[in-house]
């Protein structure tokens, strides 16, 4: 008969600390017939995926929905302010998401008149999306809310723990290449 090993669980935070949704998973995830459960790795995982939800619900909640914006129109929108004109296959890459819904998006914005498409001066079969004039205003009047909702977010971390928890993140996508 195998005798089931005993998942020591680590604390994940200098005081040992667990949010309610993190003792669900670790209660569900402890009962799976695995031989090892990382449960540093999926506590890391889980609240970043926490909260990049909470951060996107948030500012499409109080800032987005003010201007007729989702979250990845308004990616690709701040990527285009930030860019100016982009190809297509970059815009995806940065929005993190299909070229096909980068031309859906492209539509909607298109509609409201915040960018356009044109096609490559030197390879024709490119094509590139550029911001307008009216989607630089939008961005100008529209940042600074977005901004202050992101310091909100921060706001309970000093300054020293926002850049310690900015270095660590940037550790994680450099070393999966997101």
């Amino acid at each position: 008969m195998k005798v089931k090993e005993v998942v020591t669980i680590h604390s994940f935070d200098e005081e040992g600390a667990l949010l309610p949704e993190e003792k669900e998973t670790i209660n569900r995830l402890t009962k799976l017939p695995m031989e090892s459960l990382d449960l540093d790795a999926i506590a890391v995982v889980t609240n970043v995926y926490r909260m990049a939800q909470g951060l996107k619900n948030k500012m499409e909640r109080e800032v987005l929905a003010d201007y007729g914006l989702s979250w990845t129109s308004f990616s690709m929108l701040y990527d285009l302010w930030i860019g100016d004109s982009i190809e297509t296959k970059k815009l995806a890459e940065l929005a993190g998401v299909t070229k096909p819904t980068v031309s859906n998006i492209t539509k909607t914005l298109e509609r409201k008149e915040l960018c356009y498409r044109k096609t490559g001066d030197r390879d024709r079969r490119a094509t590139y999306v550029t911001i307008t004039e009216k989607g630089r205003s939008v961005m100008e009047d529209l940042y600074p809310r977005f901004h202050q909702g992101e310091a909100e977010i921060a706001s309970g971390l000093s300054v020293a723990e926002q850049k310690q928890v900015s270095a660590l993140i940037r550790k994680v996508i450099k070393a999966n290449d997101f």
